[in-house]
């Protein structure tokens, strides 16, 4: 098969998705390389209907990757993930009106298009949580104490576009991150970036029922394939706080392989929309964790090692 990645910057020389190109790569697949966030885009000319069988994005959120894979989804090419469940999670306020209206335990979410508006929050709603809603990878999240608090931040929040604040779940200062890839479902354990603790390593965990069963409902209400959860287990129960698409897969036994197998499961089913996720997917917990050795991939787009 060939297929077409899309890798931001940021991504240049992450084990993901480097690892999942050299592996399908070494099964014998052409795999395409586009660093949309490093090139000059002719957009009119940048999809070609007949060249790839699928395009796979792997980009910073806001990035320039979301693009170029919703103008190949225009085309009628396939994608993965769906495009269109892509954008609905990387906006964050899209991402909680969607979940909550269809049953996902998701706190309540305030969206602002400029920071002071965060003013108009109630007292009796903080302490509160407020990031982008277009962040990523722990960027400007801020846990706010007090409106006090807030009129502190007001300054560092400007130019952060559009911002999310959700009332704070209290929990024991770690994350439950759930990875689905190829119909499983992998749990880890790590501190949240609200309560960094450098003594805290992230580690593979057992997978309640409870959470899985959120996890899976994930991938069906957001029409996600590979994707990941992060779950707070609040006083109430698990909440959802955040969802990825194509995240790292970190402490996933395998997991290049794994990826680079559901990626082409996914092509050949002509698509996401053809395979989405069931509604209760089987999840499995394998005891060992094998390392990864970093791979590398050639800068250029059209090549790979």
């Amino acid at each position: 098969m060939r297929l077409c990645f899309l890798v931001e910057e940021h991504y240049r020389h992450d084990g993901m998705p480097n690892e999942v190109i050299g592996q399908l790569t070494a099964w014998g697949h052409r795999v395409d390389v586009v660093r949309p966030g490093g090139s000059l885009l002719r957009m009119t000319e940048a999809v070609d209907t007949g060249a790839h069988d699928a395009w796979v994005l792997k980009t910073v959120s806001g990035g320039p990757g979301l693009t170029l894979l919703e103008a190949a989804a225009a085309a009628g090419l396939t994608t993965v993930n769906d495009a269109r469940s892509i954008r609905g999670v990387r906006d964050k306020a899209l991402a909680a009106a969607i979940g909550r209206g269809r049953g996902l335990p998701l706190p309540p979410t305030y969206a602002v298009a400029r920071p002071e508006l965060l003013r108009e929050i109630p007292a009796a709603e903080y302490p509160l949580v407020v990031k982008p809603a277009d962040g990523s990878s722990g960027r400007a999240v801020h846990l706010v104490s007090s409106p006090e608090r807030l009129e502190t931040l007001l300054p560092a929040l400007a130019g952060e576009g559009m911002l999310i604040a959700q009332p704070y779940v209290p929990n024991s200062g770690t994350d439950i991150k759930v990875y689905a890839v190829g119909g499983e479902l992998f749990a880890t354990e790590r501190c949240s970036p609200l309560h960094p603790d450098p003594s805290v390593r992230e580690r593979r965990v057992p997978l309640s029922a409870e959470v899985a069963a959120i996890a899976a409902q994930v991938g069906s209400v957001y029409g996600l394939d590979l994707y990941g959860v992060d779950v707070l287990l609040g006083p109430d129960g698990p909440v959802v706080v955040d969802v990825n698409d194509f995240p790292s897969f970190r402490q996933v036994p395998d997991a290049a392989a794994r990826v680079a197998r559901a990626v082409l499961d996914l092509a050949r089913a002509d698509g996401p929309a053809a395979a989405a996720a069931p509604a209760t997917l089987p999840y499995t917990l394998p005891l060992s964790i094998p390392a990864q050795a970093p791979a590398q991939i050639a800068a250029a787009a059209g090549d790979a090692k």
